[in-house]
């Protein structure tokens, strides 16, 4: 086996109880396939709750539970355009987590 070299900073302060819960909190949303799915066809663009269950191939109703979750996450924002709702990941951030963890396991 290889040595990895630690990349890990010297200067390492432990996060707070807090900070250390809603760390663990939003790493469970990433902890369901179809919350993962349902970010990834946000990558390119935002979608309505139909686009995004056509995508997957899942029922709209699924689709809106598991956007209730990563809205209640700040994973996603939503806009209104009269009736319909479009998603949208909600910022750089998430596509960097969604990076970082796919690279992780292709190593």
């Amino acid at each position: 086996m290889q040595e990895r070299e630690n990349t890990m900073t010297t200067n390492f302060t432990m996060p707070s109880d807090d900070e250390l819960y809603y760390l663990a909190e939003l790493f469970k949303i990433f902890g369901d396939p179809t919350r993962v799915k349902i970010l990834y066809t946000l990558l390119e663009n935002e979608k309505c709750v139909q686009d995004i269950a056509d995508t997957i191939g899942m029922s709209q109703s699924s689709v809106s539970h598991q956007l209730r979750i990563l809205k209640q996450s700040q994973l996603v924002r939503f806009r209104r355009d009269g009736r319909t709702i479009y998603y949208s990941l909600a910022d750089h951030h998430v596509l960097t987590i969604m990076n970082q963890g796919l690279e992780h396991i292709q190593e």
